[in-house]
């Protein structure tokens, strides 16, 4: 059989193609038109840090670290440590909480009336609305904890348990599931065998409706059709031999055994799937764009599983009035949440996408919402960023923001940054119209 590189190559059997993975012997014709694409994703644990222990100094290989942030040593040349960064609608919100959180992606107000649930649209939906034709999968955003209907201070705590908005009004679907976000990535992108038969007249019988309705059901009927047309287009590009881009994945078919249907009940195994699931959305190419939420805010999350952790809910140990053994289990709390983001970064470094790896073609952002979480700072937000976006990040950067002045530190910069680098770009997001100056 006589290959050529510059095409992709399928195995073909059974009806089915399978894309090859990417194989050095192959390679020589790559061109810029085969370059990867740029992943983002952002790794969110709740309740901020303990600030003595978060901080960077120097550059690179010399860079040091607080203690929590030490398990980003080993990848601190692969890092941007980004101090100072805010969003000025949830520093001056007077919910301490869910007037703080849902906007963390978004940098919009959050809605204060318990009648009108309201956030702005997170950038990562930006992202999904513009460019997730592209995949299988616009988006996924993912957790650890339940979507929470309780109410908190008045307020729904859906505000608490979700940072990804595709509308103002509307959080993105959050799953929690690690095997029902694997059958998300097999096939169509939607967990289930599509029959375009059955679409055809599904489209047939809306169109004898169309004479027949009011012009406010002909609104409600676009909207459905435009939802048919969406999944029509998954049938087609999954039918499809060629990407209109000739790079393609290095993963055919999952390489990891579908999860149990049943909820992990260990929380390190959970979130480790959710990570494990994160890699191989990015490695088959189903999705470009992840939220991982490792707990929700004001996280009923028990910590009983690290050692020297008393079993204190996450909420009480990060509440702590700063008690110096509350203080100590807090910072492993910290630790852990860091080593979670650590292990993204160490199985994105080690898949090789032709002389770059997935983390070199991806922005991973982990942090949180909160900087002092015992005193519900939102004056700056614990974040750091992995990757090198396609090689357009320089990494191994300790980048202080803090002292620049307000309209010099806002995080929508940041976003319109990593946007721009998505092929997004837009003239303003949140309260933001410039970049974010060095990045």
């Amino acid at each position: 059989m006589k290959l050529n590189p510059s095409r992709r190559h399928f195995l073909r059997g059974t009806g089915v193609a399978l894309a090859l993975p990417w194989m050095e012997s192959l390679s020589a014709a790559t061109t810029a038109n085969n370059k990867a694409p740029v992943r983002f994703a952002c790794v969110y644990f709740s309740n901020g840090v303990e600030p003595i222990h978060w901080w960077a100094k120097g550059q690179g290989a010399q860079m040091e670290l607080g203690e929590a942030v030490k398990p980003m040593l080993p990848h601190r040349e692969d890092i941007n440590f980004l101090r100072g960064l805010y969003n000025q609608q949830a520093f001056v919100s007077t919910s301490p909480h869910l007037g703080r959180m849902p906007n963390m992606l978004s940098g919009a107000k959050v809605s204060l009336d318990p009648a009108d649930i309201r956030v702005g649209t997170s950038f990562d939906q930006v992202l999904a609305q513009r460019i997730g034709s592209q995949t299988a999968v616009p988006s996924l955003a993912l957790g650890v904890e339940p979507n929470e209907l309780r109410l908190e201070d008045g307020l729904s705590m859906i505000y608490g348990s979700c940072i990804s908005w595709a509308s103002p009004t509307k959080p993105a679907t959050k799953e929690i599931y690690p095997a029902r976000t694997f059958d998300q990535l097999v096939g169509d992108g939607s967990g289930r065998v599509l029959d375009k038969t059955i679409l055809d007249s599904v489209l047939e019988d809306s169109h004898s409706l169309q004479p027949k309705i009011s012009r406010n059901d002909k609104v409600k009927l676009d909207e459905y059709l435009e939802s048919i047309r969406d999944i029509e287009k998954r049938i087609e590009r999954a039918g499809k031999e060629e990407r209109i881009e000739g790079w393609k994945p290095t993963l055919a078919k999952p390489n990891m055994p579908r999860p149990s249907d049943k909820l992990p009940q260990n929380v390190p195994d959970h979130m480790k799937l959710m990570l494990d699931l994160t890699v191989l959305a990015f490695q088959m190419d189903k999705t470009r764009i992840v939220t991982l939420m490792l707990n929700n805010d004001l996280s009923q999350m028990n910590f009983k599983f690290l050692e020297g952790v008393k079993g204190a809910l996450h909420l009480d140990l990060t509440h702590n009035g700063k008690a110096a053994a509350a203080e100590a289990m807090y910072l492993k709390t910290n630790q852990f949440h860091m080593e979670q983001f650590a292990y993204l970064i160490k199985r994105l470094k080690a898949i090789d996408e032709g002389g770059q790896s997935l983390l070199d073609n991806s922005m991973l952002l982990g942090g949180s919402n909160l900087f002092d979480g015992d005193t519900h700072g939102a004056d700056q937000m614990p974040l750091i960023l992995a990757g090198k976006g396609g090689g357009t990040l320089k990494t191994g950067r300790n980048l202080d923001y803090l002292e620049r002045g307000n309209e010099n530190r806002k995080a929508a910069s940041l976003y319109l940054s990593i946007m721009d680098r998505m092929g997004v770009k837009l003239d303003r997001f949140g309260d933001a119209d410039a970049r974010l100056a060095d990045l």
